[in-house]
């Protein structure tokens, strides 16, 4: 047989293909944030409320009695070895003692330890779901969730969220998209990019109709008690009595070290129709990676149990003062329509293309804010709705008030005609 000849080359080698799932993994936040070839402006100081990055400006900070178990931990001889693949017992233990409400008492054999939040969502996806089943995601809605199931041959199908009434979800329109071939839904609460908080009476409609379906729930709970004043968090598993719901968490966002990488899932199955199936599968799939480091685990104990309210409280009144001040702030920017978060960290800003003169879209806008204003913000088109940005809440005021009075005086050069 003639060996293959390139450029002149006998033998060569031809170009190495990558994976399916390679190619079928996007993520669009990220494929923004580090392939942006876009300028900020020079002469301003760039201000980022793009990533979600708490620790970002050095305001928000793990707490002391974090750090300190942390190095406690790395000190002791016992901890640097290999753990089991789904969590120590001590470290289950803790998570379980840490999730459970009076209503709903988890035990630690209810806990998979995971490399993040992102990971035990990974973990859920893929254990509950084969290549062309799909899940019905939120839209707007967290753009990992849409990576992690095209990568997994998964089909993301879409439930609206209304924005006029606080995010809630669209119901009749969710329960328009179940199949046959329908494993499950996912629900955000409280929400990334929304920052909504769903009320008890929602959540149990969202639930009513999972169990009229047949449906179990993947609940994103990364948010959990992150809550602004006159709301309420609720556990999906502890208002669910027959549908059973794998909740996702960890410490990234309310002990704010997202670069730990330690998160969870919690097994809400009061019937058992998790036992021989899911629970065993979620613990093998755990094994491709063997679990969170060992350090983290042997810390989890007593961060969990000696951090104080207090510092709860002051990231929360963090978040609330930032949100509070766009939101009055970015009220008088011609163009712009910010609606008040409930929770989280974050804000969706409408924007009406209609009262700019030479801005066309979301992309648009944050394109020309960085060039101009050096202001970094997400389109939300990468979250599923067109003509909102996303802003986070997590920098310190003196950013804020900066940022705000940037993207007003953007607004309002780039106007039609300027109230």
């Amino acid at each position: 047989m003639e060996k293959l000849t390139i450029n002149g080359i006998k033998d060569a080698w031809l170009p190495i293909q990558a994976s399916r799932s390679a190619r079928n993994t996007i993520n669009p936040i990220r494929r923004i944030v580090d392939r942006m070839k876009i300028s900020p402006n020079p002469v301003k100081e760039m201000i980022s409320l793009s990533i979600g990055d708490p620790t970002h400006y050095g305001n928000m900070l793990p707490p002391v009695e974090a750090l300190e178990a942390i190095v406690e931990a790395v000190q002791l001889p016992t901890c640097h070895g290999y753990a089991p693949s789904f969590g120590t017992l001590d470290a289950r233990r803790a998570v379980a003692q840490f999730w459970s409400r009076s209503n709903n008492i988890l035990k630690p054999e209810d806990i998979i330890l995971t490399s993040g939040c992102s990971h035990a969502l990974e973990m859920c996806i893929d254990g509950i779901a084969d290549p062309g089943d799909n899940i019905l995601l939120p839209r707007p809605g967290f753009s990992l969730y849409v990576t992690l199931c095209q990568s997994l041959g998964i089909e993301p199908r879409f439930y609206d969220l209304l924005p006029d009434e606080n995010w809630q979800v669209n119901l009749t329109h969710l329960e328009s998209l179940v199949d046959d071939r329908t494993r499950a839904v996912l629900i955000n609460n409280p929400s990334n990019p929304c920052g909504a908080v769903y009320p008890e009476e929602h959540l149990r409609q969202l639930i009513y109709i999972c169990e009229r379906n047949h449906l179990p729930i993947i609940a994103d709970e990364i948010y959990a008690d992150m809550i602004f004043s006159d709301n309420q968090f609720h556990f999906l598993g502890a208002l669910s009595k027959n549908v059973p719901v794998l909740s996702c968490g960890g410490i990234s966002k309310r002990l704010i070290c997202p670069g730990w990488r330690f998160g969870w899932i919690a097994i809400h199955d009061r019937h058992n129709l998790f036992k021989d199936t899911i629970k065993p599968g979620l613990i093998d799939l755990s094994s491709r990676i063997l679990g969170p480091n060992s350090v983290t685990q042997a810390a989890m104990s007593h961060i969990l149990s000696e951090t104080p309210d207090s510092y709860y409280e002051d990231i929360l009144h963090q978040l609330q003062n930032n949100a509070e001040y766009v939101y009055n702030s970015l009220l008088e920017a011609p163009g712009l329509q910010p609606t008040m978060p409930q929770g989280a960290m974050y804000m969706l800003i409408r924007i009406d293309p209609s009262v700019f003169h030479d801005i066309q879209d979301d992309k648009d806008f944050f394109t020309k804010l960085l060039c101009e204003e050096s202001i970094s913000c997400l389109p939300a088109s990468v979250f599923g709705i067109d003509n909102f940005i996303r802003i986070v809440l997590t920098t310190p005021m003196e950013k804020t008030e900066e940022a705000c009075q940037r993207i007003l005086e953007f607004c309002r050069r780039h106007a039609k005609t300027i109230p």
